[in-house]
C-alpha cells in the first residue's frame, strides 16, 4: 500500500500552497518526519514504555508485600515488642521517660492553636514532658500572639517553653536544631515533632513511646496523617487519594521489610540518641526529614510506621500552596538523592539489598522516574504521536500499564475511587510542576533550597464566609492565571482536533479531556479561592 503523503495528514488549516514560509515549513516538515522525527519519537516512547514497566513492577512488589502483611497479619506487636509503661509507687513518675515535644511554626496566624492546645492534653506525666514551640515568625503581632497561647497553657500547669531566633537560618531544620541545644531538652531521651496544624489524640505518647523504650534498635516512630478538610474541596479529595496510598502502601512496606522509610517530617517520634548518632538536622536540602532519615539507616537504625496510631491535620486547599508544597516534595528527595547516592552505596553497615531498596525503589523510581515518566509520557510523547504516524504505540505500554498503575494506586482510599478519572487528569497536571522540580533537585538549579511555607487556612473560612457571602471573592489576574498551563492545554488542544480530524483511535478523547484539565487549573478554577480581606 502506497504511504500517504504528508499534506494527508496535515489539516488545510496548517498547509497553504505557493512559495510562502507555511508551504517551505510543510516541505520541512516533509524531509525530517519519516528519517528524524519519528525515530526519536520511537525512542521516546519505547524509553517511556520502560520506565512505565519500572513504576507498575514496583507497585505489583508493594501489593505483594501489603497483602502479605495482611494475611500473615505482620503487626508492629509481631515484629516488636510493646508493654504498656505503668505508673510505680516507688519511683513514681521517673518510669516514665523525658520526652521533648517539638512544635515548629511560621506565621501560623490561623492554625498555631491547634497543636499547642492538643499537644497540652498529652496523656502524660506533666512534670515528663516539655512543650517546645519553635516560632520562626517574622510578623510581630502573629509572635505575640503565639506567645500569649503559651503563656496560657503554662498558667495551667503545662510546661511549655516559648523559643524564638533572630534568624530563620536553616528553616525549619535549624530551628529543630536549635531547640535540641536548650539546657532542658538534653534532659530528654526523645523528641516529638508536630507541625502547627497538627493535632495528637491524647494517648500518643503511651501508644508510641513503648516501642522505643522496649526496642533499643528503634530510631523513629511514625504515625499516619488523616485530615480535617479532605472534603473541603475537589483538590483535596485528589490530595487524600495520592496521600492515603503513600501511608496505607509506600510507608507500611518501607516499614514491614527493610524498617525504612522517609519520616514525614511531622506526627512522628524520635530517639535523640539517633538523630545524634546520624549527624543531627542538616539543611543542605529542603527535605531535612528525608535526609535525616536516610542518614539515621545508614548507622543501623530501624524505623517503625504505625498505622493505627492517626493525627489529624490539615491539606493544603490553595492551588498556591499546594503548588509550592509539591515543589518542595519534589525537589527536596530529587536533590538528596544527588547528594547521597555514593554515601550509601559506599555504606557497610547495611545490607546490599537494603542498599538496592533506598537507591532504586525509595528514590529512583518512587522520587524521580514516577514524576518525570508521567508529564513526558501523557503530556508530550504520547500527544506528539498523532503528528507521526510511522510511530508504533505499544498498547500495553500506553494503556494497560498505566490503567492497572492507576488502579492499584486508587484503591488506597476506596471511599473516593468514583473520583479515579480526575485524580489521573489532576495528577497528569501536576506532574508538570513536579517533573520540573525533580529536574531542579537534580541539576541543583537555582531554586533547589527555595522554601515556602505551606499556607494553611484554619477556620479562615468560616470567619470570612458569613461577611462574603453576596460577594465575588477578589483575586488578582497574576495570582490566578497559569501561563505555562495554559500552553500545554493549547498543545494537547490541538494534538486532539487533529487526532479528532485524521486519527484512526479514539486517543482524541484523552487529549481533549487532559486539555480541560490543564485549561481548568491554568485559569484557576481549582481550589478554595480566598477571600479578600
Amino acid at each position: 500500500m502506497d504511504q500517504l503523503s504528508t499534506s494527508a495528514f496535515l489539516p488545510g488549516a496548517f498547509w497553504a500552497p505557493g512559495d510562502g514560509i507555511p508551504a517551505h515549513l510543510l516541505l520541512l516538515w516533509n524531509a525530517i518526519r519519516a528519517p528524524l522525527i519519528a525515530p526519536l519519537l520511537q525512542v521516546a516512547m519505547a524509553v517511556c514504555s520502560a520506565l512505565s514497566v519500572m513504576q507498575f513492577v514496583e507497585r505489583i512488589y508493594m501489593g505483594v508485600v501489603i497483602v502479605a502483611v495482611k494475611l500473615l497479619r505482620w503487626t508492629p506487636e509481631k515484629r516488636y515488642k510493646w508493654e504498656a509503661i505503668k505508673d510505680d509507687s516507688e519511683l513514681g513518675n521517673s518510669v516514665y521517660p523525658m520526652v521533648l515535644v517539638q512544635i515548629p511554626m511560621f506565621n501560623e496566624k490561623e492554625v498555631y492553636q491547634w497543636s499547642i492546645r492538643a499537644t497540652s492534653g498529652l496523656s502524660w506525666p506533666s512534670d515528663r514532658f516539655i512543650i517546645q514551640v519553635l516560632d520562626d515568625s517574622t510578623v510581630p503581632t502573629i509572635q505575640e500572639m503565639v506567645k500569649l497561647e503559651c503563656k496560657k497553657w503554662e498558667n495551667k500547669g503545662i510546661n511549655i517553653k516559648y523559643e524564638v531566633r533572630d534568624n530563620r537560618t536553616g528553616y525549619k531544620a535549624g530551628a529543630l536544631k536549635e531547640g535540641l541545644k536548650r539546657s532542658y531538652a538534653k534532659e530528654c531521651e526523645y523528641v516529638v515533632i508536630f507541625d502547627a496544624d497538627f493535632q495528637p489524640q491524647p494517648d500518643f505518647l503511651q501508644r508510641s513511646i513503648p516501642y522505643l523504650v522496649h526496642n533499643p534498635e528503634l530510631a523513629l516512630i511514625q504515625a499516619r496523617w488523616i485530615f480535617v478538610n479532605s472534603d473541603e474541596c475537589m483538590m483535596t479529595r485528589l490530595q487524600e487519594m495520592s496521600l492515603d496510598y503513600h501511608f496505607t502502601v509506600e510507608q507500611e512496606v518501607g516499614s514491614s521489610t527493610y524498617a525504612f522509610f522517609g519520616f514525614n517530617g511531622t506526627a512522628g517520634v524520635w530517639r535523640i540518641a539517633a538523630i545524634d548518632e546520624a549527624g543531627g538536622w542538616k539543611d543542605r536540602t529542603t527535605v531535612e526529614d528525608m535526609d535525616l532519615a536516610v542518614r539515621a539507616s545508614l548507622k543501623g537504625w530501624k524505623f517503625l510506621y504505625l498505622g493505627d496510631l492517626q493525627v489529624k491535620n490539615e491539606l493544603p486547599s490553595t492551588f498556591k500552596a499546594f503548588r509550592f508544597q509539591q515543589h518542595r516534595w519534589s525537589c527536596g528527595p530529587a536533590n538528596l538523592f544527588r547528594k547521597v547516592v555514593m554515601e550509601i552505596a559506599r555504606n557497610k553497615k547495611v545490607t546490599l539489598w537494603k542498599k538496592v531498596y533506598v537507591i532504586y525503589s525509595f528514590f529512583f523510581v518512587r522520587k524521580i522516574i514516577a514524576h518525570i515518566n508521567t508529564f513526558l509520557f501523557f503530556c508530550v510523547v504520547l500527544p506528539a504521536t498523532v503528528w507521526v504516524p510511522e510511530v508504533e504505540i505499544p498498547k500495553w505500554g500506553a494503556v494497560y500499564i498505566p490503567t492497572a498503575t492507576t488502579i492499584i494506586n486508587a484503591i488506597g482510599t476506596p471511599k473516593s475511587f468514583h473520583l479515579t478519572i480526575f485524580w489521573i487528569m489532576f495528577e497528569n497536571v501536576m506532574s508538570l510542576h513536579r517533573a520540573k522540580a525533580t529536574l531542579i533537585g537534580l541539576l541543583e538549579g537555582s531554586r533547589a533550597n527555595e522554601w515556602v511555607v505551606t499556607e494553611k487556612l484554619g477556620d479562615i473560612l468560616k470567619g470570612k464566609s458569613a461577611s462574603k457571602a453576596n460577594k465575588k471573592p477578589r483575586v488578582r489576574i497574576g495570582d490566578r492565571i497559569h501561563f505555562t498551563e495554559l500552553g500545554i492545554g493549547a498543545y494537547l488542544f490541538f494534538c486532539g482536533c487533529y487526532s479528532f480530524l485524521f486519527g484512526k483511535t479514539n486517543f482524541f478523547i484523552f487529549l481533549f479531556v487532559q486539555s480541560l484539565s490543564f485549561f481548568i487549573v491554568g485559569f484557576g478554577y481549582v481550589g478554595t479561592i480566598v477571600p479578600s480581606s
